[in-house]
């Protein structure tokens, strides 16, 4: 099982859980296109996709990937905000209760992100390949931990001290500073949702969805690093991650 990044920031965001036989689409916040491409024009393959809420750079897509067959997974309120409620291939992902993509068992679980978004979930992906995977963006908090997890994909949006030392340079606008608080998972948020859960079984961290403005990259990299232990990689473009229930 490999994990695909297509896209991972503010301008989009959309990741693929893929074998020879099967492919899970998580989030759909691209061009249709840049999809296929990613799926090397098998979409056949694609027995599912699902989206974490609303918002155009986690589900821009969604017309498109309804259009070539594809049944799309979010919550009802999602479903309503995107217009797609009615479409014959939404499907309503509940908290808490798990469903089936071809060979992948998926629990939805709610999640804390924007106050105007009703309905954000946080996902729990099994396969037998690569075990338990955690999937959470677009979040300050959840109030679930996780067992026996395996590869887990997290957002770590910005850093405090960068936000704070914009506000004293005077090159952030407050109010966009409040709302990245009240809405995205901090560096700080992240370490400690991370070491709230047992990582003894986890292979991969993948951190995703960085700040272009107040974020670092090589820093959360090595801060998550020395904070967990394991193997940790910041999402980019066109990247491929072996993502096993198993090291090697």
């Amino acid at each position: 099982m490999q994990l695909h990044v297509i896209n991972s920031n503010s301008k989009g965001n959309a990741y693929i859980l893929s074998n020879e036989r099967e492919a899970l689409l998580i989030e759909c916040g691209v061009r249709f296109d840049r999809i296929k491409i990613a799926l090397e024009h098998k979409i056949s393959k694609v027995v599912g996709c699902i989206v974490t809420h609303e918002h155009g750079d986690h589900c821009k897509g969604v017309g498109n990937v309804l259009k070539a067959g594809i049944d799309v997974y979010a919550h009802v309120e999602t479903h309503k905000a995107m217009g797609t409620f009615t479409h014959h291939r939404a499907k309503f992902a509940v908290s808490t209760k798990a469903f089936k993509c071809g060979s992948f068992k998926i629990l939805p679980f709610a999640v804390k992100h924007d106050e105007a978004v009703k309905g954000s979930l946080g996902y729990l992906i099994n396969h037998p390949e690569c075990g338990n995977v955690l999937f959470m963006t677009d979040l300050y908090y959840t109030e679930y931990v996780f067992p026996n997890l395996n590869n887990i994909i997290i957002e770590a949006n910005y850093c405090q001290e960068i936000l704070d030392n914009h506000r004293a340079n005077g090159t952030a606008k407050q109010f966009l500073q409040d709302r990245v608080i009240a809405s995205h998972m901090s560096l700080q948020n992240c370490k400690e949702t991370l070491l709230a859960n047992d990582l003894t079984n986890v292979n991969n961290i993948v951190l995703i969805h960085l700040s272009d403005r107040n974020s670092d990259a090589k820093r959360f990299q090595k801060e998550i690093q020395q904070a967990t232990g394991k193997m940790v990689y910041v999402a980019d473009a066109g990247m491929a991650i072996d993502f096993n229930s198993q090291p090697f």
